[in-house]
């Protein structure tokens, strides 16, 4: 039998843990009543749910990215939250799935790792919110040279700062 890790092959993330526990609670509690349809249903689906979660969050840092502008990566980032989320909830389900008992640890890692995969988005994000570049798409020869020749005159300024601080 495969690991759970092997399984997934990435990290959740966190949310409002009050609000997503209280979720799962209620969806674990419906999918394990008796008589449901959902308590007969194979741990495989869950695991699969998973795992098109897990590949989710990066798909669509990349689909982000190769649009070209600086929204779009930001839209996409925001979509790679929500998959994240929703793989963490997804393994919330599972560590309270029987066929699951042998893999709590394992599952309480994922969550952590998953957590800070939001994080990480989440500061991208924010950083990107904060930046007057619109993206690759908007960049043209003449703007790549100013570019440059801006960031050139940052490092002169620094380092004549630099001598300066030496001489003092």
């Amino acid at each position: 039998m495969k690991s759970l890790r092997e399984m997934t092959t990435s990290r959740p993330l966190r949310t409002s843990r009050t609000v997503v526990r209280r979720s799962w609670m209620s969806a674990v509690r419906q999918r394990n009543a008796p008589g449901s349809a959902r308590s007969h249903v194979s741990c495989s689906t869950p695991a699969s749910a998973c795992c098109s979660a897990v590949v989710s969050i990066s798909n669509n840092v990349a689909e982000g990215f190769e649009r070209g502008t600086t929204q779009e990566l930001l839209t996409f980032i925001y979509i790679s939250r929500g998959s994240a989320g929703e793989t963490r909830s997804m393994f919330y389900l599972l560590e309270r799935l029987p066929d699951f008992v042998n893999f709590k640890s394992e599952i309480s890692d994922l969550k952590t790792r998953a957590e800070s995969i939001s994080r990480q988005l989440r500061a991208w994000a924010d950083s990107l919110q904060n930046t007057e570049i619109r993206g690759t798409r908007y960049l043209t020869d003449k703007s790549r040279r100013t570019e440059k020749q801006r960031s050139e005159r940052e490092e002169f300024l620094a380092e004549l700062q630099q001598i300066r601080n030496r001489k003092s």
